[in-house]
């Protein structure tokens, strides 16, 4: 039975690496070439010629930067700020704090397009439009990140913390040196989720940047499009491009990002 689901995953895999590799290589064929068959996508003559007209010619590095710059400030930022917060709900007493939790959680409740107005206002008065701080501290806030990690710091046993109180422990050391290595997982699977969602994130940059240098990917590709033209060449190039940084940091963290993904609905 194993050589079966063996091969149901690898034609799933194939299905899903169909669309890839037709970018690929549709990306690097001349532009403005005739196409009368499916044949045609595959045959040279190939060029990199768009390639460079797409490097040299307009802001797409740039825009990738400043998504990769953005996405990761935003996750490394909320992981921090869930962490502590999540941490302080669960494990620390104090008073209202039943009060505070719901309140956090009411937050899941309110839409963001509710908010855009009154964001955007408060934006304006700190005078941190066109800036990288007015794309990155409205992206702090993450009800969602602080609730998940507080239900997974619930699971750590207080006797547990208790025993390193009493050898002299802080409540620093605890959450540094206990609770944060108990909960990587859940860490880990925020931070993927985060960092998907600031990298694909579109109408906040849309309303609060009007300055091309600082433009996001979702916000500069559409920009590169020529709406009257039928030529798939340079689409094609500019997505390659793009999804160059995405897949390098894949790459990089593969095993954390599956880990993360198979956990991230899991209790702790």
């Amino acid at each position: 039975m194993k050589w079966i689901y063996r091969i149901i995953s690898l034609a799933f895999a194939a299905f899903f690496l169909i669309p890839l590799v037709w970018m690929l290589v549709v990306s690097i064929k001349k532009e403005g070439m005739k196409i009368t068959s499916v044949v045609d996508w595959f045959t040279p003559p190939y060029s990199l010629a768009v390639y460079n007209e797409v490097i040299t010619e307009t802001k797409l590095l740039l825009w990738s930067w400043n998504s990769l710059f953005v996405a990761a400030l935003v996750t490394l930022f909320t992981v921090i700020i869930a962490a502590m917060a999540g941490f302080v709900l669960s494990k620390i007493p104090f008073r209202y704090k039943t009060f505070i939790f719901l309140f956090v959680l009411s937050g899941l409740l309110i839409p963001g397009e509710a908010i855009l107005i009154p964001l955007y206002q408060l934006a304006k008065e700190m005078g941190i439009l066109n800036s990288y701080f007015g794309l990155i501290l409205p992206a702090l806030a993450s009800p969602i990140a602080i609730i998940v990690l507080k239900s997974f710091f619930d699971g750590v046993p207080n006797d547990l913390l208790e025993s390193v109180q009493m050898d002299g422990g802080g409540t620093f050391t605890i959450f540094r040196r206990i609770m944060l290595p108990l909960t990587r997982p859940a860490l880990a699977s925020m931070a993927i989720l985060t960092f998907i969602g600031s990298w694909n994130n579109f109408l906040w940059p849309f309303l609060s940047v009007t300055d091309d240098n600082l433009f996001t990917l979702p916000m500069g590709i559409p920009t590169l499009m020529d709406q009257f033209t039928e030529d798939y060449v340079k689409p094609m190039v500019i997505n390659t491009v793009a999804s160059l940084p995405i897949v390098v940091v894949f790459l990089i963290f593969e095993r954390q990002i599956i880990k993360g993904i198979s956990l991230s609905g899991i209790k702790g």
